[in-house]
């Protein structure tokens, strides 16, 4: 896979590079070493950068630093959490194929996943500078729109009138799965954070 070709014609062209993804045959596990692994690492590595080295205003308290240390942890759990998430989120999607008229089909249902989180990887690198990591917020909303397109392609034969019922439940669940491994990972640095405290 052309890394840069697919990352181009995914966030500027969805609907032309859904036709070609359907073709492809490619085995989950190079879906993954060609493309999530190297993307998920760019809102891991900004928010290295941004959490350890530019630092973020704490109002009232100025500007603060996480240890080098602790950056990078922070950073190797979010890069966990991030590939967990979108792994979990495509099985997500075939589960649900059923409910939707729509047939289980592993692979699409992955690459459905994986694709629609292009926009939020590749603006993950406005975590650099922490007052912009919420425009990555932004970039997600039109991984909804790459995720629909992909749904209309059709990737999982889904009928034409359950399309966007399908894509509001998968939206619904990514929400809840991102809400909760946020809620983990800032648990695990709040309660250190307390611990170290002592």
């Amino acid at each position: 896979m052309d890394l840069k070709a697919r990352i181009q014609g995914i966030l500027l062209r969805p609907k032309e590079e859904w036709l070609k993804i359907k073709e492809e045959t490619l085995p989950l596990s190079e879906l993954f070493t060609s493309y999530v692994l190297i993307l998920a690492a760019i809102p891991a590595a900004a928010q290295f950068i941004g959490y350890g080295i530019v630092g973020f205003r704490v109002p009232f308290l100025g500007l603060h630093r996480l240890g080098i240390g602790t950056a990078l942890f922070r950073s190797v759990l979010a890069y966990i959490f991030s590939l967990v998430a979108v792994f979990v989120f495509g099985i997500i999607i075939n589960a649900l194929a059923p409910s939707f008229s729509s047939t289980q089909n592993l692979d699409n249902a992955m690459k459905l996943a994986v694709y629609s989180m292009t926009p939020a990887w590749i603006a993950g690198v406005l975590h650099i500078i922490y007052f912009l990591s919420p425009l990555v917020i932004l970039a997600s909303l039109y991984g909804i729109y790459i995720l629909y397109l992909g749904l209309v392609t059709p990737l999982m034969n889904t009928p034409k009138d359950k399309v966007v019922s399908y894509l509001i439940v998968s939206f619904v669940i990514a929400i809840v799965l991102m809400a909760v491994l946020g809620v983990i990972l800032n648990t695990i640095f709040t309660v250190g954070s307390v611990y170290r405290a002592f």
